[in-house]
């Protein structure tokens, strides 16, 4: 089914005020702010800390309600189940859960979404190839460095093929190298139709992949709109060609000198940036396949991350359900996942548990154990303590 939506999140008057105990204003975290977010756009919500960005987003995600205004994500509350489906996150801290493997942590995210246990194999497969992870797939999460648990935090952002993804600094804690592939992975996704949302303070990262930025501060924008027109410096102008002659550059010169009429001008080499700079050198060594036990490096985006009209029957069920007028007999001729699918992820949880429990109470017998061998020893004292003293008596 074709998505009619447009936009894909439309906010109007959006307002968030925190209130104390007894109910009277603390802060206007959020102060009437109006936006939208068009399909298939990459847009940037940027500010200092305190100025409302985290706000907004918990607001998009349905896990903060509004105090005034009105906001929307594919033209429902973004409370809504199906609205939920739809949205991949990334918080800026990946809280996962660290006895789990990478594969088994996508595995049980993959499972929420009742994705099918065929269909959570290829993906988890395809993401990590894609975050460069594929190695470590069987190790915990627990022993990943800051960098590798911000791919597999990545990657479980993915796992239920979104059509709108919320990126919390997406690359903090990644090397210049890893920056780079998350840069390429979001403009791939923006060919293939998904939006979006990008919070971060590396300037450089959003303006290298944004179509648009959204600028807070105290709660309000400051400023909006395409990067091309916001940063366009209109009354300087830059050419930009070959390496020229000595003859043809005087000629140039020449003509500036008397166009500018004594105003000055610079006339250099182009640089590159230390960034390109240092992607060079790290491809370099890979071509030479120079052994590392670092991140490997990234296969591309999975195949299964297509545009949205792709999406069709994955939404199906969900449709026929939610229709109104819907019957039980109609509900039921609709297949669901076995139940053995289902709880793939949580017999593994339980398992591990189950033997954190069994070790618990080895050793809580052991301490039993311990307690009663005391006890019967403090009797056997008193019971010749007893007998001693009887006999003095005597």
């Amino acid at each position: 089914m074709e998505r009619n939506y447009e936009p894909v999140v439309q906010a109007v008057g959006l307002t968030k005020m925190f209130r104390d105990f007894w109910q009277r204003p603390k802060a206007r975290a959020v102060n009437g702010i109006d936006f939208e977010i068009k399909p298939g756009e990459v847009v940037g919500l940027l500010g200092p800390n305190g100025s409302g960005k985290s706000t907004t987003v918990k607001m998009l995600l349905g896990l903060l309600y509004p105090t005034g205004g009105n906001v929307t994500v594919f033209g429902k509350s973004p409370r809504a189940v199906e609205t939920k489906r739809e949205i991949g996150y990334l918080p800026e801290e990946s809280y996962l859960y660290k006895f789990l493997t990478a594969e088994e942590t996508l595995d049980f995210f993959g499972s929420l979404f009742n994705i099918s246990k065929d269909d959570r194999r290829r993906r988890i497969d395809q993401l990590l190839d894609m975050v460069g992870l594929a190695h470590a797939r069987y190790r915990r999460v627990g022993e990943f460095s800051k960098g590798m648990a911000r791919r597999i935090g990545l990657a479980q952002a993915m796992i239920n093929d979104p059509a709108f993804l919320i990126l919390d600094e997406p690359t903090s804690g990644l090397d210049p190298l890893g920056c780079r592939e998350v840069k390429d992975l979001i403009l791939s996704l923006k060919k293939r139709g998904k939006t979006v949302l990008i919070t971060s303070h590396l300037l450089s990262d959003v303006e290298d992949i944004c179509d648009r930025v959204i600028i807070l501060y105290g709660g309000q924008i400051r400023a909006q709109g395409a990067l091309e027109n916001l940063l366009e410096v209109s009354d300087r102008t830059r050419i930009m060609s070959p390496r020229l002659p000595k003859e043809a550059m005087d000629k140039v010169l020449e003509i500036l000198r008397e166009n500018l009429k004594g105003e000055e001008f610079i006339v250099d080499h182009p640089r590159r940036t230390l960034e390109e700079f240092f992607l060079d050198v790290i491809s370099q060594a890979r071509r030479e396949s120079v052994e590392t036990a670092g991140v490997a490096g990234s296969s591309g985006i999975a195949d299964y991350l297509a545009a949205d009209a792709d999406k069709s029957d994955k939404n199906a069920l969900l449709n026929t359900l939610l229709a109104p007028g819907s019957s039980v007999e109609e509900k039921a001729e609709k297949p669901e996942a076995p139940a053995v699918e289902k709880s793939t992820a949580d017999e593994k949880i339980a398992s591990v548990l189950n033997e954190k429990v069994v070790k618990k109470s080895e050793a809580e017998k052991e301490v039993g154990d311990l307690e009663q061998a005391a006890e019967k020893m403090r009797l056997a004292n008193d019971k010749l303590d007893s007998l001693l003293g009887g006999r003095s008596g005597e």
